[in-house]
């Protein structure tokens, strides 16, 4: 009987041992396996997904430096434009993506600072993310549509405020830089512009060019040919110092508005969970790859200044534009239409 009860007894000790050992060995597996995976990387294409049309300063900005990143890495760095709703949809992709350095997000501050205050809804928030690097600063200008009766800065101000909700303008959505820069002109001013929100500045210039809209807050880029040949005017640039591209057009700051600065950044993030290891090459790549002499040519003549900025860089200025804006949006009582 003795002899039973110590066999059972073995037995269940040799079963818990074996169980322990099942459950052991997938985790001791998995770290392997992770680092397998990191030291490839890449070895299948990237994807960067960018919230807007072609044609705008991201994709630009995309396109030029993703030419540069395929070259250093070995694969095709894909570039995939999904534009409308603020840029939520190339956002909600990367957020539910796999957290393995293949699915990057390239936006504007405003896409995943301020959305989360316009769009109470979102299948995302912020802490979906992790900041790689930023890597182009740029301003924007206040254009407006040549027909419209003013010269310059003060003229325009004194119209809008002479036919208050008369006056509209356009933009590349709801909660984009390009949007909150009017508000916050709005605000500083005490004006009634209206907002007409497009699916990016290749709709929202056009749209201003032909008269659909007034006027526009947009990238040099985008209004420089129309302003050679006079069917827009420059009024005024969003940052805090004049553009080397455009010296004779003030800042909305230096006419009236001290502290109005909203340039934009223009950064990459990934899904929160993406290994450091990889987080880092990437952020070391883009530092590298802006740097170089043709790619800072090219920036330097759409008057884009190139950056090229750690991770821990890219999410203090997350958190300042995060703050920054944010007041924009509750002063002006922003909300996704």
């Amino acid at each position: 009987m003795k002899a039973i009860v110590h066999g059972a007894r073995r037995s269940c000790l040799l079963l818990a041992a074996l169980a322990m050992a099942a459950a052991v060995m997938p985790v001791a597996a998995q770290p392997a396996t992770a680092i397998a995976a990191v030291a490839r990387w890449p070895d299948k294409p990237v994807h960067v997904y960018l919230g807007f049309a072609a044609g705008g300063l991201p994709d630009t900005v995309g396109r030029l430096v993703q030419q540069k990143l395929a070259e250093r890495w070995g694969v095709q760095v894909i570039m995939d434009n999904r534009p409308g709703a603020g840029g939520i949809t190339a956002a909600d992709i990367v957020a539910r993506a796999a957290p393995d350095g293949y699915s990057l997000h390239l936006s504007d501050a405003s896409v995943i600072a301020v959305n989360p205050f316009t769009y109470p809804k979102l299948n995302y928030t912020e802490r979906d993310f992790e900041a790689v690097s930023i890597v182009a600063r740029s301003p924007l200008f206040l254009a407006v549509n040549s027909s419209v009766p003013v010269a310059n800065f003060q003229e325009l101000i004194a119209l809008a405020r002479a036919r208050p909700g008369e006056l509209s303008y356009g933009s590349s959505g709801i909660g984009t830089v390009h949007h909150l820069s009017m508000e916050a002109l709005n605000l500083a001013f005490g004006l009634q512009i209206i907002h007409v929100p497009y699916k990016g500045t290749g709709q929202s210039v056009p749209a201003m060019v032909s008269g659909q809209v007034a006027m526009v807050f947009s990238a040099y880029p985008s209004l420089a040919s129309y302003a050679r040949d006079g069917r827009v005017r420059l009024i005024a640039g969003n940052q805090a110092r004049r553009s080397a591209l455009a010296p004779n057009v003030p800042t909305v700051a230096e006419m009236g508005a001290p502290g109005f600065d909203y340039a934009v950044t223009n950064g990459y993030m990934v899904p929160a969970g993406t290994p450091r290891e990889i987080i880092q090459r990437i952020s070391q790549s883009m530092a590298e790859v802006v740097k170089l002499p043709d790619i800072v040519e090219r920036f330097t003549a759409l008057g884009i200044e190139p950056v090229g900025s750690t991770p821990e860089e890219h999410a203090a200025a997350w958190k300042a534009d995060t703050e920054r804006f944010s007041r924009i949006v509750r002063a002006a009582r922003v909300r996704a239409e």
